[in-house]
């Protein structure tokens, strides 16, 4: 087992923290000058190639495979950004492991009629085996997070799909979206991450995860002809869904709406609802259950006597709503450029936006091509979420995921437990929620025990990856090109060389070289 000295683990977590404080260690020199529209290639001075394309591999994928950075500094790092916008999302590697996934081959029924079971074993007291395979399915779904961000082809979808869950979260340990969120991933989320805005808002209003997860299945109109079974008493309007639609999901907190226009769109959803477990658990609307009445909402009239379609409506129009657009290009320039989004970048992807009715593709590739997403301001500002850094550490030294829910684990033992936020906000994307010392221990920790092959579910062969060497400062200048990028500051460089000189076994060296990198500052941030 490789050991590290106590002095040296202090020595280089206290460097993750100062590194993360003081921001990124680019140099002081002026930002690049905007892309003119009619080339391929951003003008990248003061950034090389490679540091191009290592600054695309971090905010638009999961990080860069040994050699990648190289690879795409060939290219030209907007040429490869084009290609994963053009992909149809036909992945042939990622096809092949989710056909060895047993938990995708469940349908919707299929997952109901488990939790059905679940739930009735458990009432005759005999729910144990049944819960152990419906956990160990959930854990299939769970591990597929961290296994298709790392061997994923198509990055980008996986780096938005992630980005949308957190943006429509819905909570898995609450009742039956333990059944309900494998297909609002599968068939919700997934599907729509590179589309259009209005598509993606309009399939998660109708998914029963979101509105058994927002209560909305309870929201009945109190002047409706069928009271809502709830201990066998009538409930009335539920808000929650129609609240988190208008401050998360749409307009944001400063989007103009009132308390009044909140149960004015609760008064809309009445009858949006699912039908039982039993009965498969799919979407239904419910009209018996609706407020036929007339409602306002923003200034804008929904006359009396509609029923479904008057959501339908009403999500349309809050999609193209000025407001909404801005909140989302905000997210979406926070994600990918920094922790406080640069007008300009938003005010171009706003223009995207309104240009392409919120294609995604359009959006991403304009933020792409502004000034502020290449400035030195924003390379290395970002911190890595703990899914962020557990995929990318996996990839940087290709290594392969197993089929289970151990680096799904290890993601949760760092913080982000996934699929199990219960906040409708989803996990937060600043470094301020990740970056403390309890959290830069235990990522060390993650590093240190992959790279010397004792990380449950990740299989390491570092001699595929770079050979060992006797030589100390050979090996970490390897480290630092083949698995950093050339990203290795050097005040990292003279720790790390510190803590392999006195190792005898090149082996043992190179484990410990990689595993200071991988938990090293540098690679802390994207």
């Amino acid at each position: 087992m490789t050991q590290v000295s106590m002095p040296g683990v202090a020595r280089a977590i206290a460097l993750v923290a100062i590194a993360l404080a003081v921001g990124a260690t680019a140099s002081p020199t002026a930002p690049a000058p905007p892309p003119p529209a009619s080339v391929t290639e951003p003008p990248l001075h003061p950034l090389t190639a490679r540091d191009s394309a290592l600054h695309v591999l971090q905010r638009f994928a999961f990080g860069p495979r040994p050699g990648q950075v190289d690879e795409v500094a060939r290219q030209g790092a907007l040429v490869w950004l084009d290609a994963q916008l053009a992909a149809n999302g036909h992945d042939a590697g990622l096809a092949a492991l989710e056909r060895r996934t047993p938990a995708l081959a469940l349908d919707p029924d299929d997952w109901a009629h488990r939790f059905v079971e679940v739930r009735q074993a458990a009432k005759e007291g005999a729910a144990g085996m049944e819960r152990a395979e419906t956990r160990e399915l959930l854990d299939q779904v769970r591990g597929l997070v961290v296994q298709r961000a790392v061997t994923a082809a198509d990055q980008l979808r996986e780096v938005m799909a992630s980005f949308w869950f957190d943006h429509f979260n819905v909570f898995l340990d609450k009742g039956a979206d333990r059944f309900l969120l494998p297909s609002y991933v599968e068939d919700v989320i997934r599907p729509h991450a590179l589309g259009r805005f209005v598509d993606l808002l309009i399939a998660t209003a109708r998914s029963p995860a979101m509105l058994f997860y927002l209560d909305n299945v309870q929201s009945v109109s109190p002047d409706a002809e069928m009271p809502a079974a709830q201990n066998g008493r009538r409930t009335g309007i539920n808000e929650n869904y129609a609240r988190e639609l208008l401050e998360l999901h749409t307009l944001g907190v400063d989007g103009g709406y009132t308390q009044k226009d909140v149960i004015a769109v609760a008064r809309i959803f009445t009858g949006w609802s699912m039908r039982p477990p039993a009965q498969g658990g799919d979407f239904v609307f419910r009209p018996r259950a609706h407020d036929f009445g007339e409602k306002w909402v923003l200034g804008t009239r929904f006359p009396a006597g509609h029923g479904e379609e008057e959501g339908v409506r009403l999500l349309r129009m809050l999609a193209r709503r000025p407001a909404t657009i801005r909140h989302l290009c905000e997210k979406l320039c926070e994600r990918f450029v920094s922790d406080d989004p640069p007008d300009g970048c938003v005010d171009a992807a706003v223009a995207a936006w309104r240009a392409s009715d919120g294609d995604m593709r359009a959006v991403v590739r304009a933020i792409a091509r502004t000034p502020e997403f290449w400035s030195v301001g924003a390379i290395d500002s970002k911190v890595k979420t703990p899914l962020e850094f557990v995929a990318s550490a996996v990839r940087a030294i290709d290594a392969t995921p197993d089929s289970g829910a151990r680096l799904a684990d290890a993601v949760a033992r760092l913080g982000e437990p996934l699929y199990r936020q219960p906040s409708p906000a989803g996990y937060p994307d600043r470094q301020a929620d990740w970056a403390n010392s309890g959290a830069l221990l235990a990522r060390m920790n993650f590093a240190v025990a992959l790279a010397a092959g004792r990380q449950p579910g990740a299989g390491v062969d570092l001699d595929a990856v770079l050979p060992a060497s006797g030589d100390p400062g050979a090996l970490v200048d390897a480290v630092n090109v083949r698995i950093m990028g050339g990203a290795m500051s050097g005040h990292t460089r003279s720790v790390i060389l510190d803590q392999v000189s006195g190792i005898g076994d090149p082996g043992r060296g190179r484990a410990l070289a990689v595993g200071l990198a991988l938990g090293g500052p540098e690679f802390q941030r994207r």
